[in-house]
């Protein structure tokens, strides 16, 4: 199974290689603890095996310090890198209408008439909540706010979603 993001780096936080990340995992405290591991995707797309050597909550970013980053410099190259991690050892979303990201990713993004609109390619989390990057076969991307009202079924067993989009959003 494909590796999900879990965070991504936000910034360089003192001298000593610290970095703020913001999290993108419902587990922080599994994905982050001391001795595991993640991916860092670079900006470049190189990818770099990290271990976590602490973490630690400050003004609601969760600072880590990796042992492969001694110092600042290091930490800068770090700077906006994605932090993958396997699925597997998650706990199960207690809530029926919750939905991890790499459930969603792939599944055929589907009108209320039945009329396929694309799939969803990612999962944006943004201050105004989360949105579908629903990719149609045009090639014009269409962000769709994740939202009972605009998305009334998400059928994972079927592999789609179902839209109810308001007038406009999506031509």
């Amino acid at each position: 199974m494909a590796e999900v993001v879990v965070g991504r780096v936000a910034k360089a936080h003192g001298i000593r290689g610290e970095l703020a990340v913001e999290v993108r995992t419902d587990a922080p405290e599994l994905r982050f603890a001391e001795g595991a591991s993640v991916d860092a995707r670079l900006k470049d797309g190189a990818v770099r095996a990290l271990t976590i050597a602490a973490a630690r909550w400050h003004t609601g970013r969760l600072l880590v310090r990796f042992d492969q980053v001694p110092d600042r410099d290091d930490a800068e190259r770090l700077r906006g890198a994605l932090l993958l991690a396997d699925p597997e050892g998650l706990p199960e979303p207690s809530d029926p209408e919750e939905f991890r990201d790499h459930d969603l990713i792939g599944l055929a993004a589907v009108l209320a008439d039945g009329t396929v609109l694309g799939r969803v390619a990612d999962v944006q989390h943004g201050p105004g909540g989360e949105l579908l990057v629903v990719a149609r076969e045009s090639g014009a991307d269409v962000l769709v706010p994740f939202v009972t009202a605009i998305v009334p079924e998400v059928d994972i067993a079927g592999g789609r979603v179902v839209l109810d989009p308001p007038e406009g959003l999506i031509e």
